[in-house]
C-alpha cells in the first residue's frame, strides 16, 4: 500500500504555491515579467531595479475589484467601497459603475459586462494595498489587513510593505522600468508604448478618446516588456512623495499626453483621496507562477513514494 506523497520543500517554496493555488483562487492576474536586473536608471533618476519581477500586464479591474469586494465587504470594513466606484448616473463620461446592494453586514456588489474590463477607479492607496493583502493571503477569507502591509485598519498615515510582501503595489522604479525600459537595448523610452511619441490609437488619453473616461483595460499600445500601462487611469505606487502623499503614475483619460511622459512630474495624491481618476496595478516579487514551474522543473520538488 503506497503512503501518502511527501513533498521536500522549503518555506518560501510553500508559499509560492500557496500563493497560486486554483483551489482559492478567484482573481486571475495577467502578469508581465521584467527582466534585465541590474539596469541603469534613466535620466530622470528613476528605473533602476537589481532584481527581476513581476507587474500586472492591465490595470485592477471592476470585475476583479468586486470580487475582492464580494469577499470582504459585506460590512464595508475600512471603506473598501466608496460612492466613486459606484457613480453610474456620469454621463457623458464612463467610470464608476460598481452597484452595492442590501445592506450593512449583508452588502453584495456586481457589475455589468459593459464595464466589467474597465479599471477600478475611487479607490484610496489603502484599499489598494487591502487588495494585495487579499491577494497574497490567497483571496476568499484570506485577510485584507495583514500580509504585503501591515494595516491593521488604518487608513490614513505611511504604511510601508513588508520585507516578506509576494503581492504588492509597484515601487515607482518597477513602474517606470516596466513602463519605460527596453531590455533589448538597454534604453528607455518617452512613452509608455515604447516610443518616442504617442497617438491615441496607444492610450487613453484627453481628447484621444473624445475624454470620455476609462476605457477597457486592453486598449492600446503596451509598453516594451508588454503591458499596457499608460493611460486611462493614474496608477497607484509604494513612492512617499512628500509628507504622506503617495506616488502616481501612467496619465489618466482626463490628462493630456504630457501626463504619460517619463519626464512628466511626480504626480501624488493623498493615500486616503478617491478620485475618478485614479486605480491601481499590482506587482510581484519573486513571480508567483513561473517561480513555481522553474522550480517544478529543476527537480527542486522532490515527491517520494513509500511502498
Amino acid at each position: 500500500m503506497k503512503s501518502p506523497i511527501q513533498f521536500n520543500l522549503g518555506l518560501a517554496v510553500l508559499a509560492s504555491i500557496t500563493l497560486v493555488s486554483p483551489a482559492m483562487a478567484t482573481v486571475s492576474i495577467d502578469w508581465t515579467s521584467i527582466g534585465n536586473a541590474g539596469n541603469a536608471a534613466d535620466t530622470t533618476g528613476y528605473g533602476a531595479v537589481s532584481y527581476g519581477y513581476n507587474i500586472g500586464t492591465y490595470d485592477v479591474t471592476n470585475a476583479q475589484y468586486v470580487e475582492f469586494l464580494n469577499a470582504k465587504g459585506a460590512s464595508n470594513s475600512a471603506g473598501i467601497y466608496n460612492s466613486t466606484m459606484g457613480n453610474t448616473n456620469n454621463s457623458p463620461y464612463t467610470y464608476g459603475n460598481i452597484t452595492q446592494s442590501g445592506s450593512s453586514g449583508s452588502y453584495t456588489y456586481s457589475v455589468s459586462s459593459t464595464y466589467a474590463s474597465n479599471p477600478v477607479v475611487g479607490v484610496t492607496w489603502f484599499d489598494a494595498a487591502r487588495f494585495c493583502n487579499w491577494l497574497q493571503n490567497g483571496q476568499g477569507s484570506g485577510s485584507m489587513e495583514t500580509g504585503a502591509y501591515t494595516l491593521s485598519g488604518a487608513t490614513s498615515g505611511i504604511i510601508s510593505a513588508n520585507a516578506d510582501a509576494q503581492i504588492r503595489l509597484p515601487s515607482e522604479n518597477e513602474w517606470y522600468k516596466a513602463a519605460y525600459y527596453n531590455g533589448g537595448t538597454g534604453t528607455y523610452s518617452l512613452y509608455p508604448n515604447g516610443q518616442n511619441t504617442i497617438a491615441p490609437a496607444d492610450a487613453n488619453y484627453y481628447y484621444g478618446q473624445g475624454s470620455l473616461g476609462v476605457v477597457d483595460v486592453t486598449y492600446g499600445t503596451p509598453s516594451s516588456y508588454g503591458a499596457h500601462i499608460g493611460g486611462n487611469v493614474w496608477q497607484w505606487n509604494d513612492a512617499v512623495i512628500f509628507g504622506s502623499s503617495r506616488g502616481l503614475r501612467g496619465g489618466a483619460w482626463d490628462f493630456n499626453d504630457g501626463s504619460l511622459a517619463s519626464s512628466y512630474l511626480r504626480y501624488n495624491d493623498d493615500p486616503s483621496g478617491v478620485s475618478n481618476d485614479v486605480g491601481f496595478r499590482v506587482a510581484s516579487v519573486p513571480e508567483p507562477t513561473s517561480g513555481v514551474l522553474t522550480i517544478l522543473a529543476s527537480g527542486m520538488l522532490l515527491i517520494r513514494r513509500k511502498r
